[in-house]
């Protein structure tokens, strides 16, 4: 399995941080700015809904906004934001609606092989992901794409590292059969495309 790093996040002006802390609304309209396509992109994949991934945009920013204020700056900003983005995605799937909702419905592009252009790629995966269950869906996220180590999964899903790995080794076997036979390097490499276009 090849590990991807974690993405680098975007440089943030010390400056703006500062504006931001002491309520410039000018400043938190830039961080907005700056930050609200990863934060969408990342509630997309992980709640395979644009629906709730609009949701997480905006209870995410409603809460840095109002806890940037308390900010020290222990880690960067960018990691910080993307945190509490992946926990309002947990929320939203430990929710009694989250688990009532209907399944998604089988999607036709999963019969044609993905081809070298990313924006098949990019159909292909989002169809098998959202073929995936929301548990399985999320390691393979946060674990394939975002770089999290089994250890830091099973902190935030509340779990044990042993099950992170196996959701992930399910969850791999499952795109595989859903990619036609592709191996976890091509799923892998295939979400990281994915993000980095995104």
């Amino acid at each position: 399995m090849i590990r991807t790093p974690r993405p680098a996040p975007p440089p943030v002006d010390a400056a703006l941080l500062s504006r931001a802390r002491r309520g410039d609304r000018q400043a938190h309209a830039e961080l907005y700015r700056a930050f609200a396509p990863s934060v969408y992109t990342l509630a997309r994949r992980m709640l395979a809904s644009a629906s709730l991934a609009e949701d997480v945009l905006q209870e995410t920013f409603v809460e840095v906004l109002r806890k940037i204020g308390g900010y020290r700056g222990d880690a960067d900003v960018a990691f910080w934001i993307k945190r509490i983005a992946i926990n309002k995605c947990l929320m939203h799937l430990r929710s009694g609606w989250s688990a009532r909702r209907s399944p998604m419905p089988d999607v036709e592009t999963l019969a044609a092989p993905a081809r070298a252009d990313g924006v098949d790629r990019q159909i292909a995966l989002d169809a098998a992901l959202a073929q995936l269950s929301d548990t399985a869906r999320v390691v393979v996220w946060l674990h394939d794409v975002e770089g999290y180590t089994h250890g830091e999964i099973a902190r935030l899903m509340h779990r044990t590292a042993s099950f992170s790995k196996s959701q992930l080794a399910r969850a791999h076997e499952h795109l595989r059969s859903l990619l036609h036979e592709a191996t976890d390097e091509t799923v892998t490499s295939t979400c990281v495309h994915v993000r980095k276009t995104c």
